[in-house]
């Protein structure tokens, strides 16, 4: 492709930025019918084409409207590697040649599609490897939505099986970027769109007290998780900066009203690291914690990263913080790594070369 066809088609707007009403509104201008918005529109989201040439119930005077108009900003598998336990992991490339990745995690009952929604991430949790990556720009929800389709044609083509989870814990703070990421889950779960069920989705935040608040107000169906790692702010703080401005206190006023809003739990992820969040004092606060509202809680074995000098807990350690809110009632799931191998695991997603334009 040349230079000059390059900035033509950045230049074109995304056809799915549209809503189906501006969809409409356009075609009508164009002199065509109004019930075409809708069979173009099902053809970007519930056949997910990649080109208008696809749409083979259009007419070719239309699909070359549409063709001079806008474009289909798609996302394609720049890499993909396969783990010895089954994980596939992808770097996507956007229109825009910046990267991001995004993992599929099979399990004999389900499989489910880890999603990026910020080309690297504002935060900087101390930890994660995507944490020490600069955020470049947001996704926008076809990127997002794009990710999902990838990943289950990975699904279907390796395993024979569709997605049947989603979580938003890939690159990014995804209630950074909450218009785009709620657009997201209105296109996968719509039956004009993928037509996935949201109690299949969970929302992964580091800790946005008032997008918690937003989520419950706005009614989003999808879960809600918290990356919550620490039960008292002076740990905390040292390894989710994010947490000197939205403090347990402020988590547990936007969680109550989560929960008073919606009903729902709120599950928590708590990395086990050595010798810093792994004692039964620090197992005593969480299990207060975890008292606040109804909440499951998922115990995550931790992947070292290049940049960081946390390590896992061993494992006597481990077993007595298990046994320790088990025993007093918490519902608790221990999360072991998938994918270690090809840095896929959960906090390792991190693109170590800078491909932008």
């Amino acid at each position: 492709m040349t230079l000059i066809a390059d900035i033509n088609i950045l230049n074109k707007k995304d056809i799915r930025k549209l809503s189906l009403d501006d969809l409409k509104a356009w075609l009508v201008e164009q002199g065509e019918k109004p019930f075409r918005a809708k069979q173009v529109y099902e053809w970007l989201w519930k056949h997910s084409v990649q080109s208008f040439s696809e749409m083979n119930n259009v007419s070719l005077a239309l699909r070359e409207k549409l063709e001079q108009h806008f474009a289909i900003n798609g996302v394609q598998v720049a890499t993909q590697q396969l783990s010895s336990d089954g994980t596939i992991k992808s770097a996507f490339r956007l229109h825009d040649a910046n990267i991001v990745e995004g993992v599929l995690i099979p399990h004999n009952e389900r499989k489910t599609a880890c999603v990026s929604s910020q080309v690297g991430c504002s935060l900087t949790c101390k930890f994660c490897a995507t944490g020490y990556m600069d955020r470049v720009r947001n996704l926008d929800a076809a990127e997002i939505y794009d990710q999902v389709v990838r990943i289950n044609e990975q699904s279907m083509k390796q395993y024979g099986e569709p997605l049947s989870n989603i979580v938003y814990m890939g690159m990014g703070e995804p209630l950074l970027n909450y218009a785009n990421v709620m657009k997201s889950i209105e296109r996968i779960t719509a039956h004009d769109g993928l037509g996935m069920a949201a109690r299949r989705i969970t929302v992964s935040t580091a800790g946005i007290a008032k997008m918690i608040r937003k989520m419950a107000d706005d009614g989003v169906k999808a879960n809600l998780a918290l990356s919550l790692h620490a039960a008292n702010d002076e740990k905390r703080n040292q390894i989710m900066p994010i947490n000197e401005t939205n403090s347990l206190e402020a988590l547990t006023d936007a969680l109550k009203h989560y929960h008073e809003v919606t009903g729902r739990k709120v599950t928590y992820e708590y990395i086990v690291f050595e010798n810093f969040n792994d004692t039964l004092q620090d197992a005593e606060e969480l299990l207060r914690f975890s008292k606040i509202i109804p909440c499951k809680i998922n115990l995550i074995e931790y992947n070292p990263i290049e940049n960081a000098d946390f390590q896992n807990t061993n494992d006597e350690r481990w077993q007595d913080f298990i046994y320790y809110l088990a025993d007093r009632g918490v519902q608790v799931n221990v999360r072991r790594s998938r994918g270690k191998d090809i840095d896929a695991a959960c906090g390792q997603l991190a693109v170590k070369e800078k491909q932008t334009v």
